[in-house]
């Protein structure tokens, strides 16, 4: 009986459906997190009479026809790209970026990696990194006497000291953008990779090229509502559920079908 793959097909799909969700809900307070979204397109159908067939001598064509679906199938989960809401924090190494851009980090074995979490630090010898070590690119070294830094919009960073009237340009950092963001590869630790999909890094300084423009002091928050997840939990679940008792309906039709031989 058809039903019965059909059925599996779709609890299957609710559990993905589920899976995203539960995802989402676990990165509500993951700095600079866009949520994803679950997307699914139907199997193929089995054909017992095409759409404008001819069913008689005379040449009546069907109307319609006779197609049996075969269940649905996941296509994507899908990056829902947007502006998180900036949370003011005071640091100093704390950058949000107000547009599209992503600061580009080195990973231990040379590639490039792509995140969107401002939250920087120091290293002992005063190089700025991410919170799991990765340098950001261009390599930005802050002097071991300066008293505080100031990052402008444009990205530039500047060292102010207790012992000078003026301060000293370090370096400016640079935004990368992309043709087709979501097809960047999630690699976790905040980080995406460049792929085919993506197309190759735009580089710019901020404020350029439309990639936006740095916030120092403050961080990008989440883009998960909690309500909306919630709800669309509830609907997985509804789903689940009635794919369930087809799959228990069909079971018993068929219980009586072999009861009748």
């Amino acid at each position: 009986m058809r039903a019965l793959e059909i059925a599996a097909a779709g609890m299957q799909a609710q559990q993905t459906r589920v899976e995203v969700i539960a995802n989402n809900l676990a990165n509500m307070n993951t700095t600079a997190y866009n949520a994803r979204r679950a997307e699914f397109a139907d199997l193929h159908y089995q054909q017992l009479q095409r759409p404008g067939a001819i069913s008689a001598a005379d040449g009546t064509v069907l109307p319609v026809g006779v197609q049996l679906g075969l269940g649905v199938r996941p296509t994507a989960v899908s990056v829902l790209l947007g502006q998180g809401a900036p949370a003011q924090t005071g640091g100093d190494l704390d950058l949000a970026i107000e547009g599209s851009g992503y600061l580009e980090v080195t990973l231990p074995d040379g590639r490039a990696a792509y995140t969107r979490d401002g939250a920087l630090k120091l290293t002992g010898d005063g190089l700025i990194v991410t919170s799991d070590g990765w340098p950001v690119v261009p390599q930005i070294t802050v002097p071991a006497d300066a008293r505080a830094l100031d990052i402008n919009a444009e990205g530039e960073v500047w060292a102010v000291f207790s012992d000078r009237v003026e301060p000293e340009f370090l370096g400016q950092f640079t935004l990368a953008g992309f043709t087709n963001a979501k097809g960047l590869e999630a690699a976790g630790s905040n980080l995406y990779l460049e792929t085919g999909a993506s197309g190759p890094a735009l580089v710019a300084a901020p404020g350029r090229d439309g990639l936006g423009t740095l916030r120092q002091g403050y961080l990008e928050s989440s883009t998960v509502d909690p309500v909306k997840e919630v709800t669309d939990l509830i609907e997985a679940q509804r789903g689940y559920e009635l794919n369930s008792k087809v799959i228990t309906s069909a079971d018993q039709m068929l219980g009586a079908m072999v009861a009748m031989r």
